[in-house]
């Protein structure tokens, strides 16, 4: 996200998440996938991407009659910068209280948690 990161709202992330997914879509291809689980407007899809578009989250191409939009911030860039404002917000400052919390209260595959133990691993070889 450029250098002041743009906050994403709960909606449009959800947004994102389509267009993470895709790469690219019409607004009417995100507003289908949105409804295909919860009741939202095609105006609103509309309305909110317009938005996300000014906040520099999307970038669109309106070379043709449909309006293609792609993200304009990269997965790993937003779980970043929220994540780290979650930790300083939520968890006074303590990553190790975020990943009890979520481990404590999600149910990790067993892969998951080989995963987790392989970046642990890394974490204290790099941290003596």
């Amino acid at each position: 996200m450029s250098q002041k990161q743009a906050k994403p709202t709960e909606s449009e992330l959800e947004i994102l998440q389509v267009l993470w997914n895709r790469e690219r879509a019409t607004v009417r291809e995100v507003h289908e996938e949105l409804a295909a689980t919860k009741d939202v407007g095609y105006t609103t899809t509309l309305k909110l991407m317009q938005i996300m578009f000014e906040k520099g989250l999307v970038t669109r191409d309106d070379s043709s009659k449909t309006h293609i939009y792609q993200p304009a911030v990269s997965r790993e860039k937003t779980q970043k910068h929220l994540v780290g404002k979650m930790i300083n917000n939520l968890f006074a400052g303590s990553p190790a209280q975020l990943v009890m919390q979520a481990l404590g209260n999600h149910k990790a595959s067993h892969d998951e948690l080989e995963e987790i133990q392989q970046l642990l691993n890394s974490l204290k070889k790099n941290n003596p």
